[in-house]
């Protein structure tokens, strides 16, 4: 895994152009916007259709709004006079939703449509969507011993039932929307993204900070006892917040990966077990692992081939997992306890 820093991004915007974030309530579009203000720029709307109390992160100096996106009029409203829109908003989780709730995942495809014409119509220079793993054929992740997924592997197509299939379809459009209206739009396949300010309870967390909330629940009531999803062999690659956000940055202000789309990830591959292991060992907990092989467990393995993002930036997400997951852990504790006292935490939202 390379350790070189990223080059400078070459961006041409002016501090005070209309950044538009989409999904900014959700963990990674909050985090997006917080790198954007920490970079300078001052002109920065947030929206996301959950009431502003229960988004993840809100700074204040930010114009924030509450519009659903899977409706025409409020995608018009969100993009008007923005020169760069980041589409981050989808009704998604942990693999505990995606795979109950294929419906409200395949209905963000609205958002999708709504979004891009509507950005379009605007004249945005620029326009990224937040794509997923979840695109790439299943037939090739079968075994938890899997290959790296380079990008060509999501055709032919044989998606992830729901949500991957919705964020396929997105990805085309973006395409033909280069390809047929030569509107500059970028895509990134999200490989499993954590990090501190995420969610970790209500049953849309994903894994880390599910085994995270779990070894932090077992030591606190005292049961030492822990239930894994599936049968722990399962392995994923997960990307820390800080990574993405940079990558984010670097990808849509690259013209040569204009409608390309490109793993975002790392390639750091881990079993569920291994990641058991890891939660337990920054919790100093040794808990006794019970395995429920009737829930939802995803594919047998996925990791990111990230050749191509090398060979583009000489950089490659690279923040070691148990550095990235210790941070998570510790948040997620201090939410845990927080919430315990009685104060309110940004689970309770939802």
């Amino acid at each position: 895994m390379s350790n070189k820093q990223a080059k400078p991004v070459h961006r041409d915007l002016k501090q005070d152009d209309l950044i538009v974030i989409a999904g900014a309530g959700g963990f990674i579009g909050g985090s997006l916007v917080r790198y954007f203000h920490h970079l300078g720029y001052t002109h920065i709307r947030a929206i996301d259709k959950k009431p502003l109390d229960n988004w993840y992160q809100r700074l204040e100096d930010v114009e924030n709004l509450c519009l659903d996106l899977s409706q025409s009029e409020s995608s018009i409203r969100a993009v008007e006079g923005a020169i760069e829109v980041y589409n981050l908003a989808a009704d998604m989780g942990g693999m505990g939703f995606i795979e109950r709730f294929r419906v409200e995942c395949m209905r963000s495809s609205l958002i999708n449509i709504h979004m891009l014409e509507a950005a379009y119509q605007a004249g945005v220079n620029r326009y990224f969507f937040s794509s997923s793993a979840c695109v790439y054929n299943t037939l090739l992740q079968q075994d938890p011993n899997v290959r790296a997924l380079k990008e060509s592997d999501a055709f032919p197509a044989m998606a992830e039932r729901g949500y991957g299939w919705e964020k396929l379809f997105a990805e085309m459009l973006c395409q033909e929307y280069w390809a047929e209206r030569h509107m500059k739009t970028f895509v990134a396949r999200f490989h499993n993204v954590y990090g501190p300010n995420g969610t970790w309870d209500g049953g849309r967390e994903k894994a880390p900070a599910a085994i995270c909330r779990k070894v932090i629940q077992a030591k606190d009531s005292g049961t030492n006892e822990i239930m894994i999803w599936g049968d722990g062999t399962q392995t994923r690659s997960y990307t820390y917040i800080e990574d993405c956000v940079k990558g984010i940055d670097m990808i849509v202000h690259r013209d040569d990966l204009t409608a390309t789309p490109i793993n975002l990830g790392s390639s750091e591959l881990i079993s569920v077990d291994g990641l058991v292991s890891l939660a337990e060992e920054i919790g100093g907990a040794k808990l006794n692992r019970k395995y429920d092989l009737t829930a939802p467990r995803g594919v047998a393995g996925r990791n990111s081939d990230n050749t191509f993002i090398k060979q583009v930036f000489d950089w490659e997400p690279s923040t070691p997992f148990k550095e990235g997951l210790t941070k998570t852990y510790r948040w997620i504790e201090e939410q845990y306890f927080a919430r315990k006292a009685g104060e309110r935490v940004v689970e309770d939202a939802f």
